[in-house]
Order: structure tokens, then sequence, then C-alpha cells
């Protein structure tokens, strides 16, 4: 059987089976891992790898991926609640490319780490006939402030940092040649040239202690509730579509469905999180603290699958989103 055949998720099932998991950590299927050090202190640390063919869309120089690999990474500690201290840099490339381009690279790297509050430590290098960059990204938090996938209950306030469609409408112009205005064209190219983590956000939600349950949404809107759906037990009913302004008049541009830009698109790096009825406008009150606007769109409910509410009538929102190896 390939691996084209299973996909990603099922993958990494098979992957875990054969891993026996660490005593008094936060397991697998996270955005992050974390265990314990001393007391109630845990540290916590996530990877990602940026490959060029994949994840560097045309236009995007050699310092836009440097940042771009350290916010995929520092966006999965986020989402649960964790601030960066350091990260571990791996970059693999061909011999014969510019040294410049390396150093451009390396620039994109350490300005992003440290605009998160973290340092780059140290890291490898190594010849690969396609450029990638490996980043791990380390930070501590208290066992309790850990945001976990797991946590949601029905009644849970569905919520996010941000609006979504800006990066998938961007990738349309990208990919497909479609064209927009001046100013809507810079507007969604800065979104995927230019994508940030949602560090301050994150970490403050996790000072509230209203979260049940978070994800980081760069899988996509759609994906990401499923995954949170799969982890926590529960459902979700999106009852407002998180789109950006941006993307709807691309939409209105083009003809095209407002709900593929938002539900399928990826790489947003919003957190997707739950919140305990109770406690939801004190998170909302927290994230306007750190400059964010805290949208409620949906909730929690009692069977798992995700539904969107549409002309009052709840309609299936499939799992698709981002997966490796699905073609």
């Amino acid at each position: 059987m390939r691996v084209s055949e299973l996909g990603e998720r099922r993958l990494v099932e098979l992957i875990f089976s054969r891993i026996e998991p660490m005593e008094g950590s936060t397991g697998f299927w996270e955005d992050a891992s974390a265990f314990p050090i001393r007391g109630e202190e845990m540290l916590a640390c996530s990877v990602d790898t940026l490959v060029w063919s994949t994840d560097v869309p045309p236009g995007m120089n050699e310092r836009m991926a440097g940042a771009k690999a350290v916010t995929m990474t520092v966006s999965d500690l986020a989402a649960k609640g964790v601030r960066p201290v350091g990260v571990m840099v791996s970059i693999s490339i061909p011999s014969t490319w510019d040294v410049e381009a390396v150093l451009k690279l390396m620039d994109g790297v350490n300005e992003a780490a440290r605009s998160y509050g973290a340092y780059v430590l140290g890291g490898d290098t190594n010849e690969s006939p396609e450029p990638s960059i490996t980043c791990a990204a380390l930070g501590t938090c208290r066992r309790g402030r850990f945001i976990p996938r797991s946590g949601a209950r029905p009644g849970d306030v569905l919520a996010t940092t941000g609006t979504f469609g800006e990066t998938a409408a961007g990738l349309k112009m990208l990919l497909e040649g479609l064209e927009a205005p001046a100013r809507l064209r810079e507007g969604l190219l800065r979104a995927v040239y230019q994508p940030r983590a949602r560090v301050k956000e994150g970490v403050r939600l996790a000072e509230t202690d209203a979260a049940t349950a978070s994800i980081d949404s760069s899988d996509g809107l759609a994906m990401s509730l499923h995954d949170l759906s799969r982890s926590s037990g529960v459902g979700f009913l999106l009852e407002e579509l998180p789109a950006s302004r941006l993307a709807e008049e691309f939409a209105s541009i083009h003809g095209l469905s407002v709900e593929e830009l938002v539900l399928y698109g990826g790489e947003e790096f919003e957190i997707l999180c739950c919140l305990k009825p109770d406690r939801a406008e004190e998170a909302r009150r927290a994230l306007r603290e750190v400059g964010c606007e805290l949208r409620f769109i949906g909730r929690a409910v009692e069977k798992p699958g995700v539904w969107m509410l549409r002309d009052g009538e709840k309609k299936p929102i499939p799992p698709r989103g981002w997966e490796h190896f699905r073609r």
C-alpha cells in the first residue's frame, strides 16, 4: 500500500501505534507536546518543516520563507498557550544555492524568532536536492495552562482569533492567475507572504483559564474543526462564517464561493478554541488587552461531527483541507 492511499492522518495513527508514549506527557495528536521537568512546570516543544516545492509559493523570497518556517512552528505552541523561548533550525539545501540566499533565509528565521520573543539556539545544515527548513520551538508552561485539543464539552463556545479566506484568495492569484485591484491584491498577498502566529493571544487565553480546547488552524478551518471533534469526542455547529472582508470582496469579483475560501484554504495560523460558556466574555475582554477581537462563531454539540447553520438548517461540513500525501 502506498502512503498516498492512506493520507497523513491515517499514516500518523500507524506511526503512533509503534511508539511508546512518555508517562506524564501531554500525549500524541497535539499541536505541540509537553512533559514535566520540575513540579508543575512543563517543557513544551513543537516541530514543523517547510519544503520549497509545497510551502513556498511564487514570489516568496528566502527571507519570507525563513520567517514562515518559524511562524509555522511557533503557531503550534501559541495554540497551546505557550510562549516560545528558543528555536532550533535545520536547513537542507542544494550545493548550487547562492550563499547570499542562505544568509537571507537565516535573516528571516532570526527576525521572526525575535519578533515572537524567542532566540535561535542553534541547529544543523545538510545537503539536499530540494531546499527545506525544519524548526523546533521550545517554551515552558504550568501544567494547568497547557490547552489541549481534548477538553471541549457540549455547550462550549467555539471561537477564533481572526478571520479566514485571505490566504486561499491570495494563492488563487499566485497559482491560478486570478486578478484583483491593487489595494485588494496587496492585502491578500500579505496574508500569503507574511503570516503571523498568535503568540500573545494564545498566552493570554491560557492565563484566563477559560479555554477547554484549542488548535492551530493552519490545516484549514474545516479540517481543524474535525481534528478538534475527534480529539474531544464532541461535534461543532458553525453558526457564523468567519470570513475576511477581503476574501468576500475577492470572491464577489470572481464569482467564487466564500465558504470554500474560508473553510478549506488553510495557512491562516489563527487559534481555534473552545470556551467555557460562563467564561467566554471574560476571554474576549482579556484578548482585547492584547489587541485581538475574539470572534464567537458557534458551539460544541454532543454528537461528533461538524455542521454549519445555513438558512436555519444544519449542513455537514466535510473534512477537507490541507493533508500531506493526498493529491
